[in-house]
């Protein structure tokens, strides 16, 4: 699948059995939006859920946001409808949790396909298990349709016996090999979520690491993050201002035949301009998805 320069900056869990929940969605400054039909709702609202989101996927109105299914394992009961039925519902994508295996998504795939989801509708990957993160390339390498992984941390935490730390020290190693097995697939990659909604220093803080690190974004659990989270990830103006000059510079002489040049005293290189052209394509997507 032919990856994107989409903002995928910040992607907001939705429960799906909330009908009002679903319509805010549709208003929320939110690059992404993950309409969930696992935790956030009961057993006995399971396929209320189902349907309901489904049915609001297809009517629309989400604008140029990213439309995301989280469906049920399909190790449940609910598994194999909700893959059924969202292959149908025109969502961008639909997210397996606890994913372990290369295995479990091509049987997701198989379903998908089974049941007329277009070519283009991707497969998101929650990594939130010791082995998601063992087999995190295998995983990310397992069908052209993998397009994201997504970090699920509060599991993986429970999982490792580890603690919420500030500097999330016990999770880096983690986050580090599902970044490497994304970047090597050339996947997106989403950081975990932050819990406590109290503290917006803390989740700052967390959102500057998760760029830092190299993740596109972070997944979220309530709309007062968003704002700051797309703050974040957003490329400033200086950066974007800086990669525009070196790309204007090195065509210029590239022009001359010259294979490198000197901007403001630093030696740019073509590795240089293809970062550039990276912040300066995603801070055009957002400025089109902003306008939109």
């Amino acid at each position: 699948m032919q990856q994107t320069a989409r903002p995928r900056r910040s992607v907001l869990y939705m429960p799906g059995s909330n009908a009002r929940a679903l319509d805010k969605a549709k208003t929320l400054p939110a690059d992404g939006l993950i309409l969930d039909l696992e935790d956030a709702v009961a057993p006995d609202a399971k396929e209320t859920a189902r349907k309901q989101v489904c049915e609001s996927v297809k009517a629309g109105g989400y604008g140029m946001r990213e439309v995301i299914i989280r469906v049920n394992s399909l190790s449940t009961r609910w598994g194999f409808d909700d893959v059924a039925l969202a292959s149908k519902s025109g969502a961008d994508a639909l997210l397996l949790p606890k994913v372990e295996s290369a295995d479990a998504i091509r049987h997701m795939e198989a379903i998908m396909r089974a049941n007329g989801a277009p070519e283009t509708m991707a497969i998101w990957a929650m990594m939130e298990t010791p082995r998601s993160v063992l087999e995190s390339q295998r995983i990310a390498e397992s069908t052209p349709r993998m397009a994201c992984l997504v970090m699920g941390t509060s599991d993986l935490a429970k999982e490792l016996d580890c603690a919420h730390t500030h500097e999330r020290l016990p999770f880096i190693t983690s986050l580090g090999l599902c970044l490497l097995a994304a970047r090597a697939a050339g996947l997106a990659i989403l950081d975990g979520v932050y819990l406590d909604l109290n503290d917006d220093a803390g989740f700052e803080f967390a959102c500057q690491q998760g760029s830092e690190l190299g993740f596109d974004g972070k997944t979220l659990i309530h709309p007062k993050q968003v704002g700051a989270c797309n703050k974040v990830f957003t490329p400033n103006t200086a950066d974007v201002e800086w990669s525009r000059k070196i790309i204007e510079a090195h065509s210029a002489a590239s022009a001359r035949g010259e294979g490198v040049v000197v901007v403001d005293g630093k030696l740019i290189e073509n590795l240089h301009v293809e970062s550039a052209k990276r912040v300066v394509t995603m801070a055009e997507a957002i400025e089109k998805m902003q306008a939109a």
